[in-house]
């Protein structure tokens, strides 16, 4: 059995694709999904398949629409994938510092996609690059670096971009997912 990290885009945000973290285990347990966890409300799903990652990501997308009535973007990631991209941070320490130090709110944050963006859709993106935002591409993972704030930049307003939808969280997020993974020790 495989150890995944499903993260749901747009639940629980603003007011809107609210769903009780409860009830979505509950509607998870019927696709046969083991020792399922979540953390936060907004879509961070721990769990085992004995599924391929694109059929267990159908299945819970299908299952979220049917049982709650809402179409979200399922992106997932095995434990060592979650681990690799946790433990490749690409940002030397002194620029997340500076980062920490300027910023209003998290800094550092983590864009996950479904599939890696095309050569030329990555370029477009890192165009946008600048002394107070900064971005890496690895595979499906887009690495953010802000010096100010997520919520008015360049950088992230155009993640749409890389034409394939992401579900983005914060370096907090990403450690504490890392850090129940291991707890669980399910292998």
């Amino acid at each position: 059995m495989e150890r995944y990290i499903a993260l749901l885009r747009g639940i629980n945000v603003g007011g809107h694709n609210k769903i009780k973290m409860a009830e979505l285990r509950s509607s998870l347990e019927q696709l046969g999904l083991q020792n399922i966890k979540t953390y936060i409300q907004s879509g961070n799903i721990l769990f085992k398949s004995m599924e391929s990652e694109e059929v267990t990501q159908e299945k819970i997308h299908h299952k979220i629409e049917e049982d709650f009535g809402v179409s979200s973007t399922v992106v997932i990631r095995t434990a060592k994938e979650l681990h690799d991209l946790v433990k490749g941070l690409p940002f030397k320490e002194f620029d997340i510092s500076r980062a920490t130090a300027s910023a209003k709110g998290e800094c550092l944050y983590v864009a996950m996609l479904p599939l890696a963006p095309s050569t030329s859709n990555s370029d477009k993106l890192l165009s946008y690059i600048n002394d107070k935002e900064q971005c890496v591409i690895k595979g499906r993972d887009v690495y953010l670096l802000f010096h100010d704030s997520i919520r008015n930049s360049k950088l992230h307003n155009n993640l749409k971009k890389l034409e394939i939808p992401a579900t983005v969280r914060n370096w907090k997020t990403l450690s504490k997912l890392s850090s129940m993974i291991e707890e669980l020790n399910i292998t």
